[in-house]
């Protein structure tokens, strides 16, 4: 099988390649692609990729190109985690919102509206392309924000993109392994948007064990999210969010931690992998060393603001694993060999959630096997998180819409809707702020 990966030249894809070094089944992966239109750092990461293959016989062979079309050719899984603007876009993206004095976070509020904006028509052209090119081929969104770019691809691709995210993975194992049960073998009732969503049961072996966990505040408060939120609330919410509704729950101190630190996460990030690439460039380096170390700072280093303000301390060594990669070569692996397996994975809504058309993804448990990702039935979701879910998913919409008509006024609408943006003056400031310094938002008028 052929894997093309998107974004080929990012920093992650050797936590992808890796997973795929394990996987020595009949039909797995034997030839990965990876494209980038960065030259440079394509073959950076290729010299990471040899590293980790050079003791294990029969590894996926590595090719890597700037031609898009001919990396999607033949394939029979894409998985895409483009970062449009880079880095630097992002770090842009934190540094006008915060000036306004609103949240910048790439996924979350100003920031996540910014990077959809200019994510979205490459998205589409993306999918158009595979469409036409490698119609049986199953897309696997990372990039985000993953549940817009997933519902843009949607539009035409079908059900054959599934989007991912390993929020939920955690979450789910975190809770489990405070409980003492294995997250293999628990049944996660999680449902939302991504990086939107609610852990509201967790049953081991027929029985829901969150009710526990909830009433002992020893327990609740021994983990990232109890940490993170704060025992009272968990148990006033009844639920344990995603880590990103910290943005949303704790917003006024957020922003102020934000606007606070010594650089946005987008700059640190920027910095950290500028040296990154250089090192691996050096007369011999060992690629493989430096990936590693500046992972390990990577993850340390999540959401440390969020944890600072919260008074949560360092991130538990277990955390510190990722976990993408993951639930990509799960959902790849029940797919090709039609191997059925429960996931949380961002898709179509087909009904699943009432409040919500058919259209709209979210983020819930699903089946898969050999015809794809199913969504599961779930309970209707409390009036809170209702609200909050239509709210950014109307959100969602506007930005679609803003990338299809090219319309400014559309863009200013989508930021002044969201609940985190709080007057439709500081829209007209963002968008204005954005198109400034995005080339990739000049098709705005």
């Amino acid at each position: 099988m052929k894997l093309t990966i998107l974004g080929g030249g990012g920093f992650r894809v050797p936590l992808v390649y890796g997973a795929l070094l394990t996987d020595r089944a009949e039909g797995r992966v034997t030839e990965v692609v990876l494209h980038d239109l960065d030259a440079g750092r394509l073959s950076a990461v290729g010299r990471v990729l040899a590293e980790q293959a050079a003791a294990v016989p029969g590894a996926p062979t590595v090719t890597t190109t700037t031609d898009l079309d001919e990396a999607l050719r033949g394939a029979d899984f894409i998985f895409s985690a483009i970062r449009v603007g880079g880095l630097e876009g992002r770090a842009d993206d934190e540094r006008v919102a915060l000036a306004e004095g609103v949240l910048g976070q790439e996924t979350v509020g100003a920031g996540g509206i910014a990077y959809g904006l200019r994510t979205v028509p490459v998205a589409v052209d993306i999918a158009r392309r595979v469409a036409r090119l490698a119609p049986d081929a199953w897309v696997i969104n990372f990039t985000n924000p993953a549940g817009l770019v997933t519902e843009a691809m949607s539009r035409h691709l079908g059900d054959r993109v599934i989007g991912i995210c390993d929020s939920p993975v955690g979450l789910g194992r975190r809770i489990a392994r405070v409980l003492g049960a294995n997250p293999n073998e628990a049944w996660i009732d999680y449902v939302g948007l991504n990086h939107l969503g609610w852990v509201r049961g967790l049953t081991i072996a027929g029985r829901d064990e969150l009710p526990r966990l909830l009433a002992d505040p020893d327990l609740l408060g021994s983990f990232e999210e109890g940490k993170l939120f704060g025992v009272d609330w968990l148990q006033s919410l009844g639920a344990i969010p995603n880590e990103y509704l910290h943005y949303y729950y704790f917003n006024r101190e957020a922003v102020r931690a934000y606007q606070h630190a010594e650089k946005t996460r987008g700059a640190f990030l920027a910095d950290q992998q500028a040296r990154f690439y250089d090192e691996v460039g050096a007369p011999g380096a060992r690629a493989l060393d430096v990936w590693d170390r500046t992972r390990a700072e990577r993850e340390a280093t999540y959401m440390s603001e969020n944890r600072e303000t919260a008074g949560a301390g360092e991130r538990d060594a277990d955390d510190l694993s990722g976990g993408y990669e993951k639930v990509a070569l799960a959902l790849m692996r029940a797919i090709a060999r039609d191997e059925r397996t429960t996931l949380i994975l961002n898709v179509r809504n087909q009904g699943t959630l009432s409040v919500l058309d058919q259209d709209a993804v979210i983020e819930v448990p699903c089946l898969v096997d050999a015809n794809g990702a199913h969504p599961v039935s779930v309970a209707p979701l409390p009036d809170h998180a209702t609200g909050l879910v239509c709210s950014v998913k109307a959100v969602e919409r506007e930005v679609l819409a803003a990338a299809e008509s090219a319309s400014r006024a559309t863009a200013v609408k989508a930021f002044a809707l969201h609940p985190l943006v709080d007057s439709v003056n500081v829209a007209r400031k963002l968008v204005e702020g954005y198109t400034s310094v995005h080339p990739g938002l000049a098709y705005l008028k």
